[in-house]
């Protein structure tokens, strides 16, 4: 009960970065007042699929992080230190520190279902959220300078049960390796585009990649989607002196 109390109060201070805090601070309290025993995957788990916690999605984005770290078989200091500044840039050097000792029981834990989590995900969040998200776990998977193969393909197998469409997926995907196609996979489409339908691309891309869409998230996530606008930008701009328009 007291993680739940916890969630609330931690929810109308500091909307989800708190409600995750309270609720991790909460069960620890339970865990000592003999009010709740077991792991914290087993609180994880006791939580009802049709209820929604202010806590879900702290909760569930760790876990995704995770099951990317691992992708490679390989625990890299790099990818872990990244998750830690993006909380920290987020939340703050407290609050991050509190929820990075939830991020390392998760690294350990073997049994995370993405196929669930993502369930959860695309039925209660914005479909420019998702794409935030798959910006998020790529970033992850770059902090030490590359991305594995592994990683791509648990970001494709996260991405599908996500919902996102295959060209939003190859365009994210496409900020983090540089080849001569990037710029046009970036803006979703082909290289025998037209200079209108590259005008057009650009546009469209433009608007759904603009921060002001994710004005709902906290502001790690906003400067996430400021990159994705520059890349579109940065791959317009190649174009248009690569077709001299």
């Amino acid at each position: 009960m007291i993680r739940w109390l916890g969630a609330f109060v931690g929810y109308m201070l500091y909307r989800f970065p708190g409600a995750l805090i309270g609720f991790v601070i909460g069960s620890i309290i339970d865990n000592m007042t003999g009010k709740s025993k077991g792991s914290f995957q087993q609180v994880f788990n006791a939580t009802r699929k049709d209820q929604v916690t202010p806590a879900d999605f702290e909760l569930n984005l760790l876990s995704l992080a995770s099951l990317i770290i691992k992708a490679d078989g390989v625990i890299n200091q790099k990818e872990l230190d990244y998750v830690r500044q993006y909380f920290v840039q987020a939340y703050g050097k407290e609050r991050a520190n509190a929820t990075f000792t939830t991020f390392n029981n998760l690294i350990k834990n073997r049994q995370i279902s993405a196929q669930n989590i993502c369930t959860i995900l695309r039925q209660r969040t914005r479909y420019e959220s998702r794409l935030q998200i798959l910006h998020f776990l790529f970033s992850i998977a770059n902090a030490d300078g590359h991305v594995t193969d592994p990683e791509v393909r648990e970001i494709n197998n996260i991405a599908r049960f996500l919902g996102v469409q295959s060209l939003d997926f190859e365009s994210i995907k496409a900020m983090f390796f540089k080849n001569p196609d990037s710029a046009y996979k970036i803006l979703e489409i082909d290289k025998t585009a037209s200079v209108s339908e590259i005008k057009k691309a650009y546009r469209d891309m433009a608007k759904k990649y603009h921060p002001d869409k994710l004005q709902h998230m906290d502001e790690a996530y906003q400067k996430g989607a400021q990159e994705k606008f520059m890349k579109v930008q940065e791959a317009y701009e190649q174009l248009q002196k690569e077709r001299r328009f």
